[in-house]
């Protein structure tokens, strides 16, 4: 999905809780990968591989210029002579630890297994993130979650603007992740201003005595 067709679904989305829903949780990710440089973790359920969700990542990050946001996929089954980039197992999850940020996407349950891994990489000091069908197990991991209840996107099919897919909430998601102009918090622009007007009244010239 390119830069128009988000536009375009981001104006039909316009009134709906979506468009903040998906650059709130974007933001999450940058906040959660900016800060080391990288180290993010992509890994579905056994039966949905968000490979998709990993090449809409990796084309923002050279876009944006944000190379943190390129991610590494994790694999339930690697096929063999699979490209190195490809080929991470889900051993790599018991590695995970302080300064990672594992994202989980599935629309369905994640499956016992993986809980109990996305378990440990939160207790080694991962950040967790959860973008998924509204898991509770998986949520009470996550440090952050948006959950996409299964419906059609809004393109004429038979969902509504207000139920999205997944892989909808996936592009917009990717799509605010790759753009420069997040709002800043409003705390560090009302010190920006307080400086700024001090900064002002130090520099002014006195006035003249007569």
């Amino acid at each position: 999905m390119d830069a128009v067709r988000v536009a375009l679904l981001r104006e039909v989305l316009a009134g709906t809780e979506w468009v903040q829903a998906t650059r709130r949780f974007a933001g999450s990710l940058r906040a959660a990968v900016a800060p080391h440089g990288g180290g993010l973790l992509l890994v579905g359920s056994a039966a949905y591989e968000p490979w998709h969700l990993a090449a809409h990542l990796d084309d923002e990050a050279a876009w944006s210029g944000l190379p943190e946001l390129s991610p590494t996929l994790v694999r339930h089954r690697v096929p063999g002579g699979a490209p190195t980039h490809l080929a991470v197992g889900l051993g790599r999850l018991a590695a995970a630890g302080r300064g990672e940020t594992l994202l989980v996407v599935t629309p369905g349950q994640p499956g016992a297994g993986l809980l109990e891994r996305v378990h440990d990489a939160r207790r080694n000091g991962a950040t967790v993130l959860a973008l998924d069908g509204g898991d509770r197990d998986l949520h009470a991991l996550a440090h952050d979650a948006l959950a996409a209840p299964a419906g059609a996107p809004p393109d004429g099919g038979t969902g509504t603007p207000a139920d999205l897919d997944l892989d909808t909430v996936q592009h917009l998601v990717s799509a605010a992740a790759g753009e420069n102009s997040l709002p800043a918090p409003r705390r560090h622009r009302r010190f920006r201003d307080r400086l700024a007007r001090i900064a002002d009244a130090l520099t002014e010239p006195p006035p003249p005595r007569w």
